[in-house]
């Protein structure tokens, strides 16, 4: 589309453009455009309270918007996120010659330390693997299949209901799993594991589509996608963390694959190991782990040792 063409357009549809531009020329996927249309969809109802819109919207207005996100109890994930799609907006819309100047250019972002990971104790994991489990029939033996393969090798949610039936079928001692970027790494499986995917595979053909389909996922359904959805995965985690008397709110597929990290490096793993198990690409993004089992240990020991004082 022209910079003449666009011309044309009202403030309102240039985020569609925005969009547009964003599938075509980069090839985002379906995720991340959801996520940007949330978050400008977010950034435009609060300029229209205010009589603006994104063709009109002054400094004074977007800075008001960026304060707002704090005042209302956001994560700062969330927070830098949305501030981040108002300022790539933007940047698009001064690149098409639609205004002339970058409302969001002069707010300065707030520094925000990384977060540390929540984590789950082992005492935690056991009752919530086995409030999983406890689902009447078919079902327990799903859903606790799920949560012992997650803790077990530490998939990512899209990883674990994306697994394929041949991934499993031979009682495999690891899996290989293809991440983000496609890259490919090792995921062990202990026996727990092992044996859940053996208690579960017998029930799997009832999950399966009506009409005698065949299906080439580990977690069929009769939904559309033809395989169980991340959100009805983390649905059931929330019950079963009810079930298991843990809070909720500190429950969520990725909080498993925090466990696994945080448990294996607590138990002596190598830094390195956990990295490769992870997926992650540097090294620093497995350090925050590290924080989180120094803090444990410790607590631990304050708290465990004949010595520690008592409060």
């Amino acid at each position: 589309m022209t910079a003449r063409g666009a011309a044309r357009l009202r403030g309102d549809d240039w985020v569609d453009a925005f969009l547009e531009m964003m599938a075509v020329e980069r090839a985002a996927a379906r995720n991340t455009l959801t996520a940007y249309a949330r978050d400008l969809a977010d950034a435009s109802g609060f300029l229209a309270a205010r009589g603006r819109g994104p063709g009109d919207a002054s400094a004074e207005d977007v800075e008001a918007y960026f304060a707002a996100l704090g005042a209302r109890g956001l994560s700062p994930a969330t927070a830098a996120r949305r501030r981040a799609a108002v300022r790539q907006f933007y940047r698009f819309v001064l690149g098409e010659g639609w205004r002339d100047d970058d409302p969001s250019r002069r707010v300065e972002a707030p520094k925000k330390g990384r977060p540390l990971p929540k984590v789950l104790s082992r005492d935690e994991m056991d009752r919530l693997i086995a409030a999983a489990g406890a689902r009447d029939g078919a079902q327990g033996l799903r859903f606790g299949c799920m949560v012992e393969l997650a803790y077990a090798s530490g998939l990512r949610i899209s990883e674990l209901t994306a697994l394929p039936l041949a991934a499993l079928a031979r009682d495999p001692a690891y899996l290989i799993v293809k991440g983000k970027g496609g890259k490919e790494r090792l995921a062990p499986l202990n026996e727990k594991a092992r044996a859940a995917v053996k208690a579960y595979i017998d029930a799997r053909p009832g999950f399966l589509p009506k009409g005698g389909k065949t299906n080439p996922w580990l977690f069929p359904s009769r939904g559309r996608a033809g395989r169980l959805t991340p959100r009805r995965f983390a649905q059931v985690l929330d019950e079963a963390a009810a079930d298991a008397g843990i809070d909720p709110d500190r429950v969520s597929p990725h909080v498993l694959r925090h466990a696994f990290a945080t448990h294996l490096l607590e138990g002596g793993a190598d830094l390195r190991v956990v990295q490769k198990l992870l997926g992650h690409a540097d090294i620093a993004t497995t350090q925050i782990y590290t924080h989180v089992a120094s803090d444990r240990l410790r607590e631990v020991v304050q708290t465990r040792h004949p010595l520690a004082k008592k409060r």
